[in-house]
This record gives structure tokens, sequence and C-alpha cells, in this order.
């Protein structure tokens, strides 16, 4: 799975998610020009902040990347649910449960954190 690392654009995109004026040229802070009269620049240590908190959380959420690709297709899981109510198994965590036994599997093997 490719990890995402994050930047000053990311940051900027977090702190103003409705936009703002600015050009960003380069990957570094040096290379911010400001021009949003309705707002301060924010400072270096303001975006690196927020690059860390960004990558935290993403790093924080691997377990659940990992389940999301691990996960039957909903229209399994689906027809697994429907089965377990038709034999009357829903409640029944045993092996005649394939869809609590299935879906507990990737629980298991990524657990959170």
């Amino acid at each position: 799975m490719k990890r995402i690392t994050f930047d000053i654009a990311h940051a900027l995109e977090s702190l103003y998610p409705e936009g703002g004026k600015f050009m960003q040229e380069g990957l570094d802070y040096s290379g911010l020009t400001w021009s949003d009269e309705s707002r301060p620049k924010p400072s270096e240590a303001e975006l690196n902040s927020e690059i860390i908190r960004l990558q935290e959380e993403y790093d924080s959420q691997e377990y659940a990347r990992k389940r999301a690709q691990e996960y039957p297709d909903l229209a399994e899981q689906l027809d697994l649910l429907w089965h377990a109510i038709d034999t009357d198994t829903l409640d029944n965590k045993d092996y005649r449960n394939k869809f609590y036994t299935m879906l507990k599997k990737v629980k298991e093997d990524n657990p959170k954190g």
C-alpha cells in the first residue's frame, strides 16, 4: 500500500478548505507567496504543525485502509447476511454464519492500533 507524505499544499488545504489567495513555488515555505488580505499568512511553524497532525492522523488509520481492501465487496456481504438471516444463524457466531466469521477475520487480521 502506497504511503502518503503530506506537504505545505496539504497543510494549506486543511487549514483553509475554502481556498485562499496564495501561490506556491517549490515545496518549501520560502516559495509561498501570500496575497490574501482577509487573513494573515500562516507561519512556517503553523504549517509544519499541520503537516505533522495530518501525517499522524493518516498513519493512525492504516488498519482501516487495510480492512477496506480485505473486506469482501458489499454485494457478497449482503448475500452472506441474507443467508445468515434465512438460516436463522445471524446471532450464531459459529462456522455456519459466514457473514460473521468472514468479517471477524478481517478485523482480527487488521486490529485498531
